[in-house]
């Protein structure tokens, strides 16, 4: 893949960037803000754009992703951070191919360039504890209320990014099991099969809409 760099400490940016360029991927941009991340995505078209948050304002990277997905033809975007900043994360998770991924709990190479690959493709990969924080500490009263237990487990994984497969080894279960996890969600969210609109996203923003207005409702952060 063809990769564009904004991050300004130029330890982590160049490390970063010899570990991509070892995996056989061409680093066409570095950044140390995110005006020049954008302007270097705008000037290479590249096939992702890696991001710190923190440029070193609290949210610059996240303005500048949104400014890039914002575009006529927008640029998967993999936000990297050693804090977890929710305040318009939403936003740039209902557009899909997004990751947002915490620098210390990034413990394995592959895992890490899998989850790339994903968000290149159109996927998403966001760490557990991001999507904890977005949903806050209150349970909200919605459609939700309909999916058992287990059925949120499996939503959550899949707000994750994680396919069918993967979401079955985590929960120590079969995949046909998952499979049949994820009809029962589509159907209690209403969300028909459609030629136009990938239902899992759809069951994902759904998911995520819900819990984020359930915890402002009780004032959560």
């Amino acid at each position: 893949m063809r990769v564009v760099i904004g991050e300004d400490s130029v330890l982590f940016r160049e490390g970063l960037a010899a570990l991509l360029a070892t995996a056989g991927h061409e680093i066409v941009g570095r950044a140390d803000s995110a005006a020049t991340a954008v302007a270097q995505v705008r000037a290479h078209g590249p096939d992702i754009v890696v991001l710190d948050i923190r440029m070193p304002s609290r949210d610059e990277g996240i303005a500048a992703a949104l400014e890039i997905r914002a575009w006529d033809r927008p640029t998967p975007v993999m936000l990297l951070s050693q804090h977890i900043e929710t305040r318009r994360t939403v936003e740039l998770v209902a557009g899909g191919a997004i990751g947002y991924l915490l620098k210390d709990r990034v413990l394995d190479v592959d895992d890490f360039l899998a989850a790339l690959d994903r968000v290149a493709t159109g996927g998403t990969a966001l760490d557990p504890e991001v999507v904890t924080r977005l949903l806050g500490t209150a349970r909200a009263s919605s459609v939700l209320d309909a999916l058992t237990p287990r059925e949120l487990d499996v939503l959550a994984l899949m707000a994750e990014g994680w396919s069918n497969a993967a979401v079955a080894q985590r929960l120590f279960l079969s995949e046909r099991t998952i499979e049949t996890h994820t009809g029962s969600i589509f159907a209690k969210l209403a969300l028909p099969e459609s030629p136009e609109e990938n239902r899992r996203v759809r069951a994902i923003l759904t998911y995520l809409d819900a819990r984020i207005d359930g915890a402002r409702a009780t004032g959560s952060s």
